[in-house]
């Protein structure tokens, strides 16, 4: 079966185990994906070498993107299993920065996957 993270070879960043691209369908201007070079379809089964190697290319992918486009903020998080949204089955991790006014109310920030239990 194909992936597409499988498939790409165009890394912005990359080290032994791990590369990062922008996101094509972006949330944000500089929304980055941090993904593992080995095809794992959950974050819960990737290596402790894995998961370090992909924090390592988030700091750095954190420092190009407040040189480029001087976010406000970010927000970082990950999709486990159809039903949490994941919708490519390979493990990625998202860097989505944030800007002031991109939403009018951001409190309570990644709890905005259930939009009802966003605001507390």
């Amino acid at each position: 079966m194909s992936c597409i993270f499988c498939d790409m070879k165009d890394y912005v960043l990359e080290n032994e185990l791990a590369f990062a691209i922008f996101d094509k369908f972006p949330v944000n201007k500089g929304h980055m994906l941090f993904i593992p070079k080995k095809h794992v379809k959950d974050f819960f089964d990737i290596t402790k070498e894995e998961r370090e190697a992909m924090f390592n290319l988030i700091d750095e992918g954190k420092k190009l993107l407040d040189e480029k486009y001087l976010p406000d903020g970010y927000n970082v998080g990950v999709n486990c299993g159809e039903v949490s949204g994941q919708t490519v089955m390979h493990v990625h991790v998202h860097l989505i920065p944030r800007y002031t006014g991109d939403l009018k109310n951001p409190k309570g920030g990644v709890r905005g996957v259930i939009p009802k239990k966003m605001k507390y």
